[in-house]
């Protein structure tokens, strides 16, 4: 079971938290209203349409049942505005606020690969090694024909084009005990507390792109194997500190301590108030924290989209050097995924409409009750985060809001 880092408690982590504020619009900045730019996004994109560009902000979330939405936008490198709509607890109706706490999904893979870089940057093993030659507590082996002819390599895996199978994962309730990583890696043959299957390599590696949490999660014990020590703290210290992304944790489970601060999965109260609402599980715990397990707000994502657009100018290298952070966005196999982003219109994950994949990199997210979706351009310091409470693949969070936000900015 993942726990809080050592020399953390769940008071202080909580204190941080807490005490972080919210970036202000520093001088010099974008000189539009966020107030005026806000009002348009919350309005009628198409006020004579009848679908969703002809409703509001709210009509929105209720016809698509998001009960919490968050915001932010960055523009010309610097976090413009962020706001966040609706309750972070439809069983209290405790409002949702800028420093609410969601779940990434798995735009957690993009910071995750960030760690993972930087390790190859500090000289801990080589893009293109044996993921054998890595991992210690546990090995790909059923697959030694596959193997033998095309071995598969911290490259493959980022890119998604590992042959690796499993493609994401659908949390555990919070009362339950966890596998550990080993176990959801598993073994064909051998039953675990896992509750998906084992992940194994399904096709020739380098011949094509299929989406693999799997994968993701091999590389996550084999960052953990080479420093010896929990994913959770190698992520604090190599990317969330040193980005100051203080209201983020890979914390599986989430302490109870920040329980007060997090919103509830969509759909995590059901019923109607007059017949009794009954509440479900707040949230699904994932032990997959590569893949899947970040804890964090629009804000602090906002803070890693800008140290990327800055880091690919080379105007700041916080955690990456500038050519390691282009292979972020560079696609890296078979397919449109980079080393950590997507940069292709047509992939599952994609981060643009289509005609647009050269000019932004991003990543979308989906855990049970959680949605999310992360855009960056590649020049003019500019993008969104949005995170939203929900469990279907919503046109809100995925189409019509992230219109709203290019039309409002003049991005298109």
């Amino acid at each position: 079971m993942n726990r809080l880092l050592p020399g953390w408690n769940a008071g202080l982590l909580l204190a941080c938290l807490l005490a972080a504020p919210l970036q202000a619009q520093p001088p010099g900045a974008a000189t539009d209203d966020p107030a005026e730019l806000i009002a348009r996004i919350e309005a009628p994109r198409d006020a004579g349409s009848s679908d969703d560009a002809g409703k509001s902000l709210a009509e929105l979330m209720e016809k698509h049942g998001i009960s919490a939405l968050s915001v932010a936008v960055v523009e010309d490198y610097r976090l413009h505005w962020a706001k966040a709509w609706g309750v972070a607890d439809e069983a209290s109706g405790a409002p949702a606020d800028a420093n609410t706490l969601f779940q990434a999904a798995s735009i957690s893979k993009t910071v995750s690969a960030m760690a993972v870089l930087r390790a190859v940057q500090d000289g801990l093993f080589d893009l293109d090694d044996d993921i054998n030659s890595i991992l210690r507590s546990w090995k790909l082996r059923d697959e030694a024909e596959l193997l033998a002819e095309t071995p598969v390599t911290p490259r493959m895996l980022l890119s998604m084009t590992a042959g690796t199978t499993v493609s994401g994962f659908p949390g555990y309730k919070p009362d339950v005990e966890l596998p550990t990583v080993p176990e959801v890696l598993g073994r064909t043959g051998e039953e675990t507390p896992a509750n998906t299957k084992p992940v194994v390599v399904g096709w020739q590696p380098g011949t094509r792109y299929e989406y693999s949490g799997g994968g993701s999660t091999i590389l996550q014990l084999a960052l953990s194997d080479v420093q010896a020590r929990p994913f959770e703290q190698i992520l604090q210290e190599t990317v969330l500190d040193p980005l100051s992304m203080t209201r983020s944790c890979f914390c599986q489970p989430l302490p109870a301590a920040l329980h007060g601060s997090a919103a509830r999965a969509g759909g995590s109260v059901t019923g109607s108030a007059a017949k009794g609402s009954k509440p479900r599980a707040p949230w699904h715990v994932y032990p997959e924290l590569y893949a899947a397990g970040l804890w964090t707000t629009p804000t602090d994502l906002a803070k890693f989209l800008i140290e990327v657009q800055l880091s690919l100018e080379g105007r700041s290298n916080r955690v990456l050097t500038t050519g390691f952070t282009h292979k972020m966005v560079t696609p890296g196999g078979v397919g449109h995924y980079a080393l950590g982003f997507t940069t292709g219109a047509e992939t599952p994950h994609r981060p643009a409409p289509p005609g647009e994949a050269d000019r932004y990199f991003g990543h979308t997210g989906g855990n049970w009750g959680f949605r999310g979706n992360f855009v960056g351009s590649l020049e003019g310091g500019n993008g969104y985060v949005i995170l939203a409470t929900g469990s279907v693949a919503n046109p809100v969070v995925f189409v019509e809001l992230p219109a709203r936000i290019r039309a409002a900015y003049g991005w298109e």
